[in-house]
């Protein structure tokens, strides 16, 4: 996929099963394979995220307009966790250049971010309880864009529409991994170099889980 096509219209029908039939979640079993996962590959996942680190610290000290690119950068970036994440869990073997391949998707994860980020924040604006709603729901938005190729608007409409099914056993999923990051910021900040990637793992776990894997090339 080129980095600046929208995307692919996926039929609908593909998720029938997931739509229409509840699923459990094992958090503590995404968090532990996502720690194992972690641990097999502890230099590239702690590298790159000091890249993250790095781009991110370099985009909150310049101007606006320059901050918004960075924004974006850092979409394409974080990508990089779930594509990791994919190929471990497919068995393919994993390079550092692998991180990067995020930006292939770029103006998808770029429009998912902007859309969906907007949204949650007229949410929270609103009644708070709409942003908490939207900011669970769109959880595998990212992980249907690298997986199925897809266009931004139905990666957040099928993201918002699998986890409804199950929504509040998805928000104790999200409030276990944001009390994992918090403890990781609370360690000084260094946790988060472990935390972040831990969690983003056990995401990419629980979408394999739930949703399954499409692609075999990501």
């Amino acid at each position: 996929m080129a980095a600046f096509d929208f995307g692919l219209k996926v039929d609908p029908q593909v998720f029938e099963r997931q739509l229409n039939s509840p699923c459990t979640l094992n958090v503590q079993e995404y968090i532990k394979q996502g720690y194992e996962m972690f641990k097999e590959h502890v230099g590239e996942f702690v590298g790159f995220t000091l890249i993250i680190f790095v781009a991110s610290v370099v985009g909150s000290r310049i101007a606006f307009a320059g901050s918004f690119i960075f924004s974006a950068v850092i979409t394409s970036l974080s990508a990089g966790y779930g594509i990791a994440a994919f190929r471990l869990l497919s068995g393919q073997q994993l390079e550092f250049a692998d991180y990067f391949k995020g930006f292939n998707y770029f103006l998808p994860l770029f429009l998912a971010s902007l859309a969906g980020g907007f949204l949650v924040g007229v949410g929270f604006v609103l009644i708070i309880i709409p942003g908490i709603y939207l900011a669970v729901s769109y959880m595998f938005t990212t992980f249907l864009i690298i997986d199925y190729r897809m266009e931004f608007w139905q990666a957040l409409e099928t993201s918002r529409k699998i986890i409804t099914k199950n929504w509040f056993a998805f928000f104790g999923f999200a409030f276990a991994l944001f009390a994992i990051n918090l403890f990781g910021c609370l360690a000084f900040g260094v946790g988060l170099l472990v935390t972040i990637p831990v969690t983003a793992c056990a995401t990419a776990i629980a979408y394999r889980e739930i949703v399954g894997l499409h692609s075999t090339e990501w």
